[in-house]
């Protein structure tokens, strides 16, 4: 066989045919559409509530609104929303609520998840369906008894009771993710640990709980951003000790529209800054863990 037999077919253009680029087909085109739709979505409402928090309160009643550049920038109607009465008590009630929250469910799923990942025993996929089951119920069905139970027993207006209540609403959905986590590190990795002379407990925490951890952190992300945006049971289970979005959805009828921007603005920025901090955790969770 001669050596120009060798070469690569090429086009009259003298382009390989195998770096030709095929032609965009309309489901990628479609996807691509169906993502920007979706991230303006997201991101529109966003910049609103940043352009309205960030000006002065003249330009936030006036009609009809306007969006960055074209707005004044300000902080006058943040700092009216803040000096409000009540907010920085509200706000204070949020984060221990929401750090409550995230520790008790972190602390009782990955046990829980564990268990369920490693063990096999009678009922497993039934004890499944029942966690799933407890996050089915309507918020409204646990709040009202649970507000009973609260005032026989004098927990009732606390931070404890509506930290409680949020991890109620978190732990279903934090077992099962830390559960498939657990399920995805091969217990091979576990034994081979212990023939190498660890104990289990060596084992698990030097081998298995690394590569977890991103998977645990996601559920803990899930649990805080619950616990903040939270409203209803805040609201039933509290008359004093109001977290803030109970307290902006008990003064929704007599405050302000620049109140209410800023307001909408705020609840949004924590969960924005944990995620931010945490994304490394959420986009390599399953990477990490499949190595």
């Amino acid at each position: 066989m001669s050596i120009d037999s060798e070469k690569p077919a090429v086009m009259d253009d003298e382009t390989p045919i195998q770096e030709r680029r095929a032609p965009m087909s309309w489901g990628r085109i479609g996807t691509y559409v169906g993502a920007i739709f979706v991230s303006l979505w997201i991101l529109v409402p966003m910049y609103f509530l940043f352009s309205m928090a960030f000006t002065t309160q003249e330009t936030v009643r006036s009609y009809p609104k306007s969006v960055l550049p074209f707005v004044p920038f300000s902080t006058s109607t943040m700092r009216f929303f803040l000096g409000s009465e009540g907010v920085a008590e509200g706000l204070a009630n949020s984060l221990i609520v929401a750090v409550l929250a995230l520790v008790l469910s972190t602390l009782l799923a990955a046990p829980a998840g564990y268990a369920v990942a490693r063990y096999l025993f009678t009922g497993r996929d039934v004890f499944r369906l029942a966690i799933l089951a407890v996050r089915a119920f309507p918020i409204v069905v646990l709040s009202i008894p649970l507000a009973v139970l609260f005032i026989r027993v004098d927990m009732f207006d606390s931070l404890i009771s509506v930290a409680l209540m949020h991890t109620v609403l978190a732990l279903p959905t934090s077992i099962l993710v830390i559960a498939s986590v657990f399920a995805s590190v091969p217990y091979e990795l576990e034994e081979a640990g212990q023939v190498f002379g660890a104990s289990p407990l060596q084992s698990f925490r030097h081998i298995v709980l690394p590569l977890v951890l991103p998977g645990i952190a996601a559920s803990s992300v899930f649990a805080f951003v619950l616990s903040w945006n939270e409203v209803f049971a805040a609201s039933v289970l509290t008359l004093e000790n109001r977290t803030l979005p109970a307290l902006l959805l008990n003064s929704l009828s007599e405050s302000s529209d620049a109140y209410q921007f800023a307001g909408g603005f705020f609840l949004m920025v924590p969960s924005l800054i944990f995620m931010f901090f945490i994304r490394k955790y959420l986009f390599n969770m399953w990477g990490q863990v499949s190595k």
